[in-house]
């Protein structure tokens, strides 16, 4: 108790708590495109039902590897050699997500660009279930957790501040992930920009894995400036249609 509060009145903690959070939140945005893209391809009826539990488990995993924290650290710890780099078991675990994630955007950008409804031998399409697409969700969380947790310890020492950075992002994360899918299946162009994000992500997290350190900044300022350009072609293309709608009721009376 006397640990907590000698935290609480110390400026520097509550300096590196803001920075740790939004550092945090940043970082769950990777995750909550994923889980956006995944989620709108199931049933209307299963979808938050899925974004809940995937969001929930990301929770849950990284409170448990803040509860292994002297096993997290030494994830870092080179385990092999290869051509002079030692890889690490963090160095892995990226480079696993890495390719899975390049994998899945290139999946579903084939889709998007050739449709195919990949019909079984009788006939049924085949689509995503429930279960795969939750536990597609909690294989990337454990990705996206060991490394946000690795940032996390590397910012600061205390791990009740962790723990509330932790629980702020996820909780930004449960708030914002409805909308977000909302929005990202509203708009079409937008799904395709995503995809490019996953595929950017992934190719980064192999890099990283392979000890090329890309800065986040460029990633998320890259992400931020196609996302503007893409918001103004999608009020480029409203106010052509309204201009169309208003040439077209202009006529009618002729």
């Amino acid at each position: 108790m006397d640990y907590l509060l000698t935290l609480a009145a110390d400026p520097a903690a509550w300096a590196a708590l803001v920075t740790l959070v939004v550092m945090e939140v940043v970082l769950g945005i990777d995750n909550l495109i994923f889980i956006a893209i995944l989620t709108n391809k199931l049933p209307e009826e299963h979808r938050v039902m899925a974004r809940r539990i995937g969001i929930s488990g990301a929770l849950v995993l990284r409170l448990l590897l803040l509860g292994t924290i002297a096993i997290i650290v030494t994830l870092t710890t080179p385990i092999f050699s290869i051509f002079g780099y030692g890889f690490s078991w963090r160095d892995l675990i990226l480079i696993a997500g890495g390719l899975f994630l390049v994998w899945k955007a290139t999946k579903e950008i084939h889709h998007r660009v050739d449709p195919d409804p990949n019909p079984d031998h009788l006939g049924r399409v085949i689509g995503l279930t429930f279960g795969a697409a939750v536990f597609q969700i909690l294989l990337l969380d454990l990705v996206f957790s060991i490394d946000s947790i690795i940032t996390a310890v590397g910012m600061t020492p205390h791990v009740p501040i962790m723990v509330i950075a932790v629980i702020f992002a996820v909780i930004t994360m449960l708030v914002a992930a409805t909308p977000l899918s909302n929005f990202i299946g509203r708009n079409p162009t937008i799904v395709m920009l995503a995809l490019g994000f996953l595929l950017m992500i992934g190719t980064v997290l192999i890099a990283e894995g392979f000890g090329a350190h890309v800065p986040k900044g460029y990633i998320y300022a890259a992400m931020a400036f196609s996302a503007l350009v893409e918001g103004l072609n999608m009020l480029d293309r409203r106010a052509r249609q309204r201009r169309r709608e208003a040439g077209i009721k202009d006529e009618a009376p002729h």
